[in-house]
């Protein structure tokens, strides 16, 4: 959609696989990072559904959702950052379930989560666990307003393809927001860090966001205000996450060998062995040596053994380099070399390992990286801004922002082969086409499949969606008749949030038909959207009245159910 200027605040959500952060800017009041009602500014990305009780099963969401996770594995929801806007069959998503405690069940194609609540299997898609997360960070930032609050800007990793994109806004739906906007998460932190600045100064600025799940660079050029993105990169599935897991399988390995016993095949063990090596990885940020300890971990046996900030290095050593490549090719891409960067901006947790800033400060011959704003709340700061900039009462300097195509688009030819039609790292928004022909003689329709992807094969690329263009005038059947008799326009529009229409035109000036595809194909109908909309009303209300119960010390007889 574009920039329509409203009223109002805007809240700029940051959807983390790991945490989650809301903020807003107002006037006289500059960017405010809103704390959680536990007084945190970052709010876990969990939720969780307690076993059924007299009063039926409590959703959870934040800090609650995550206290509980040992001891309620199958029924704690997280990463599903990892899960949304994906296809079931993915190997990454296949990968991934081996080391959920929760079930993740296909539905039409899509990974879903199965819970039991209140004795009953209930499936939840991504988008609508994503949407108690997001509408938790609403609830957040209405308390802190004290108003009911819309509408919102909020991000994705800049690596996220459309079916990931469009996933998010349909959870943002679900959960009763107005998305205004859809934008990067390392362009929002460009944002943040470079907002208040001296405007008159040119600077180009490259942005390493290593999360919970996923890691973008991005290289953007400032000037008087303008934000113009020049090269993006990343991997929608590098993040804090995956250290933690080589931890895990560490001592899942240890375990075995030394004990004889599999804590890979107990959920609560797990969870435990999870919990565990996260907080020693985030130890060993600020020491060299930490225990990894837990007490009766599996059928009564205490677990105690060091782990040395080295030993974490070893285990994670090719990740932290997969990082590294990442940013050589995003400069390539950008035409600059690495003497031009003048800042770098770290965005997020996983920036805090020690030997992820050795590699990126001799990368670039001992530049240090910019200082000032906290990185896990520097994308959620970033959106504010945005978020405001989109208003009719702006509170601070207007910003314009120029972001670009992640991925390349294009449509299939003869020879299951991608014609691309915008390149990756186009400028956004865009309008490019391409003139295609008919392959056969008498050929009265095409199938246009639209596809996103690197690849030169069809079939190693994302396929979006597909349409066909019928009322093709026939070409006369005569000896000069030739292939391609008949040229066709097909035209790619990517709007401000990344999101893609096309549009196919038969060229012939007397006859001429269109078919358009909006939003490329959605993961959800409306009729699908609407009624997650209406169970989420239901599901807030039923917790609201929980709260009301429990404050008013009322019999927990009466039955609640979800």
């Amino acid at each position: 959609m574009g920039d329509k200027e409203i009223s109002g605040e805007v809240i700029g959500i940051d959807l983390g696989t790991t945490f989650s952060c809301v903020a807003v800017a107002r006037k006289g009041h500059g960017v405010e990072i809103i704390a959680n009602d536990q007084g945190n500014r970052t709010t876990p990305s969990y939720v969780a559904f307690s076993p059924a009780g007299s009063a039926g099963s409590q959703r959870l969401i934040g800090e609650a959702a995550k206290n509980q996770a040992t001891l309620n594995p199958r029924r704690t929801i997280f990463d599903v950052k990892r899960l949304i806007g994906k296809k079931f069959d993915d190997p990454e998503v296949q990968n991934d379930i081996k080391y959920l405690p929760y079930p993740v069940v296909e539905r039409d194609g899509k990974p879903c989560v199965e819970v039991e609540v209140n004795g009953e299997l209930k499936t939840f898609t991504p988008e609508e666990i994503s949407a108690m997360v997001l509408g938790k960070m609403k609830e957040t930032a209405e308390s802190y307003l004290g108003k009911e609050v819309t509408n919102a800007v909020v991000t994705v990793p800049a690596y996220f393809n459309d079916s990931q994109r469009q996933a998010t806004k349909d959870a943002g739906i679900i959960a009763g927001l107005n998305v205004l906007r859809i934008i990067n998460e390392p362009t929002a932190g460009a944002l943040a860090y470079g907002v208040n600045q001296d405007p008159n100064t040119k600077r180009n600025i490259l942005v390493y966001d290593l999360g919970g799940g996923t890691f973008d660079v991005s290289v953007l050029e400032i000037d008087n205000g303008i934000f113009q993105v020049l090269a993006t990169g990343g991997d929608t599935h590098l993040g804090g996450g995956d250290f933690d897991q080589r931890v895990m399988e560490h001592f899942v390995q240890l375990i075995k060998r030394r004990y004889k016993k599999d804590v890979g095949e107990d959920p609560k063990a797990l969870g435990k062995l999870r919990r565990e090596c996260e907080r020693a990885k985030r130890v060993l940020s600020t020491q060299i040596e930490t225990r990894v300890e837990i007490d009766s971990l599996l059928h009564g046996m205490d677990f105690s053994e060091p782990f040395t900030r080295a030993k974490f290095e070893v285990l994670n050593l090719d990740l932290f380099e997969r990082t590294m490549k990442v940013v050589r090719s995003t400069l390539k891409d950008a035409k600059l070399k690495k003497d031009k960067i003048d800042q770098i901006v770290f965005v997020w947790g996983s920036t805090r390992i020690p030997m992820v800033r050795e590699m990126l400060k001799k990368e670039f011959d001992g530049k240090e990286p910019s200082k000032g704003i906290n990185p896990d709340e520097a994308v959620a700061y970033g959106a504010a801004i945005l978020g405001a900039n989109l208003t009719t009462d702006r509170p601070g300097v207007g910003v314009i922002l120029l972001d670009v195509t992640p991925l390349s688009l294009g449509v299939d030819v003869f020879g299951d082969l991608m014609s691309v039609v915008v390149p990756r790292n186009t400028p956004i928004p865009t309008k490019k086409s391409g003139l295609f022909t008919t392959v056969e003689d008498q050929q009265a329709s095409i199938k246009y499949i639209v596809l996103q992807g690197e690849r030169t094969l069809t079939k190693d690329c994302l396929q979006l969606g597909s349409f066909e263009l019928m009322g093709i005038p026939l070409a006369p059947s005569t000896e000069s008749t030739y292939r391609g008799a008949v040229s066709v326009e097909v035209t790619f529009e990517v709007d401000a949030d990344g999101i893609l229409s096309v549009t196919a035109k038969e060229k012939a000036s007397q006859n001429s038909e269109s078919l358009t595809i909006d939003n490329y194909k959605r993961n959800l109908n409306a009729r699908e959207i609407e009624r997650m909309i209406r169970e989420a009303r239901e599901m807030a209300s039923t917790t609201r009245r929980r709260e009301l119960v429990l404050m008013r010390g009322t019999n927990w007889n009466v039955p609640f159910t979800i």
